[in-house]
């Protein structure tokens, strides 16, 4: 019985320059990076919303008279970090989680103050 071998090498860190050379490459590179750390930035996730994203609505609601689906998209994206996390999600998904939140919410300061 004979055995098929085949000469490709599969590596996963190498990379063309002509892949490095856009932004969205690069933030993949160091999602990958961080494989190793995944419950680090989960934890880190959640403190960060918990004190700084969380209490957003209610300056939002309270001084700006924005409307109450500041706090339903709030909450909505802290309990997806949390189920995400726990659930056993990757960390591509923790991280686009975590960054999207902070747009989303940075968005949405913009859009009532200003």
């Amino acid at each position: 019985m004979t055995t098929i071998t085949a000469n490709n090498q599969w590596v996963a860190g190498t990379v063309t320059q002509a892949q490095q050379k856009t932004l969205l490459a690069k933030w993949n590179l160091l999602m990958e990076g961080q494989a190793d750390r995944k419950t680090l930035w989960f934890l880190v996730s959640l403190v960060f919303q918990g004190v700084f994203l969380l209490p957003v609505p209610a300056a939002l609601i309270y001084y700006f008279d924005a409307p109450v689906l500041v706090l339903v998209v709030t909450l909505t994206l802290f309990f997806a970090n949390i189920i995400a996390g726990m659930g056993g999600a990757g960390i591509k998904t923790l991280l686009w989680l975590f960054a999207s939140s902070i747009i989303i919410h940075l968005l949405m300061i913009t859009i009532f103050i200003l």
